[in-house]
């Protein structure tokens, strides 16, 4: 199954021309704020949820321009509901020129 995604530099591009970094977990907790230590630390950076419904997502265009980049997909149907790039756009778009 392919599919496109949508690169904030090169534009729309097939789904093998990039690599799947994972989904978007935030930042690393602190080793005090994980139960159980090494365990916790084990649990946060092994075990994803994988449900069936848009989550942001990084991908590498390996095969175009090199970047990295966050985009939203629905792993349940393959489409971008947001395109790659959307939140570095949202700054612009919140009203740049404030009185």
């Amino acid at each position: 199954m392919t599919f496109r995604l949508t690169c904030p530099v090169c534009g729309k591009r097939d789904v093998y021309e990039f690599t799947y970094g994972g989904p978007e977990r935030g930042p690393r907790p602190a080793e005090t704020d994980l139960d159980g230590g090494a365990e916790g630390h084990f649990r946060w950076s092994q075990f994803r949820m994988n449900r069936p419904e848009p989550r942001e997502e990084w991908w590498h265009h390996g095969a175009g321009c090199g970047v990295w980049f966050s985009t939203w997909r629905d792993p349940a149907t393959n489409r971008e509901t947001r395109p790659g790039g959307a939140e570095a756009s949202g700054d612009s778009a919140s009203g740049g020129d404030s009185p």
